[in-house]
């Protein structure tokens, strides 16, 4: 009898011993990352779950200022521009967005609104960090100068906007034509009979006046920065449009705005626009607070 307890003892001792070593271990001796039954914790979701429905998000007083055009359309037609045409997404929780038209006889405007709700499908990533990684890719789409560089500053009025090829200074001789072109609202250079014509680089964009060329935006919710292209299709007129994209913790907001005069000769202003997009983006993030 004594001897079969014995026995028992033994076994259960050892298939401790041998469980012991199996939970201190890896296979190479060395320790697990984690404790038994210790499970790691996801990363945070993100601050917003829903978006808000774009089209009713700007006020009406905002898109007559935005779209002159359409005061002197019939009521019935004012209506509809007014209403906006909502974008097409398969989930409004995850993308919505908006546009409205509107055309006058001497220029014809755009107003297009894009909202993104950013998730992370890796557990180790929030919702915020990922859409960090996506409003910094859209950063660096847009080609604005690095933040990192202190040279970039002395570099900004000769850079494109685009952030493409810089344009070389201008001789003694012509300095008057390239002044005369940077008060025009574009860069500019001036021909053998001295008339100067705008100069559109090869990514498409155009030189805006000095001190808003696109750009970092300060207090504009997380994130935000402002993009600024003029551009010209075949013979048509030279259209400009201002971007403005901004983030808010998981969700990334672009308001685009486009303004293309009737006139070829006509340069649209770049003051104006940006001021009116950056007006309304910001009463798009304050919703964010409500």
């Amino acid at each position: 009898m004594q001897r079969k307890a014995y026995a028992t003892a033994l076994a259960a001792l050892l298939v401790a011993f041998v469980g012991g070593c199996s939970a201190g271990s890896g296979d190479d001796g060395s320790a697990p990352d984690t404790k038994a039954g210790e499970v790691s914790a996801a990363a945070a979701p993100g601050k917003y779950r829903t978006l808000y429905e774009p089209c009713g998000a700007v006020e009406r007083s905002t898109l007559r200022d935005l779209l002159p055009g359409a005061a002197q359309l019939p009521e019935e037609q004012q209506e509809k521009v007014y209403k906006g045409a909502a974008a097409v997404t398969y989930d409004t929780d995850r993308r919505v967005g908006c546009s409205w038209k509107a055309d006058a006889p001497d220029a014809s405007h755009q107003l297009r609104i894009d909202v993104e709700r950013v998730v992370s499908y890796d557990p180790a990533v929030s919702d915020d960090s990922k859409a960090q990684e996506v409003y910094a890719g859209k950063r660096e789409a847009a080609q604005l100068p690095s933040l990192a560089d202190p040279r970039d500053e002395q570099v900004q009025g000769t850079r494109s906007p685009s952030g493409g090829p810089s344009t070389p200074p201008p001789s003694a001789g012509a300095g008057a034509g390239a002044d005369s072109g940077k008060g025009a609202g574009a860069s500019s250079t001036a021909s053998a009979s001295g008339a100067v014509a705008p100069v559109v680089t090869p990514s498409g964009a155009a030189g805006t006046p000095e001190g808003l060329e696109p750009r970092e935006l300060d207090g504009l919710a997380d994130a935000a920065f402002l993009d600024d292209a003029l551009t010209r299709a075949g013979s048509t007129a030279q259209h400009r449009t201002v971007s403005v994209v901004f983030r808010t913790s998981n969700v990334i907001v672009t308001v685009e705005y486009v303004e293309q005069p009737a006139l070829t000769t006509v340069i649209p202003d770049s003051k104006e626009l940006q001021e009116k997009a950056q007006a309304l983006a910001r009463n798009l993030a304050e919703r964010f607070n409500d």
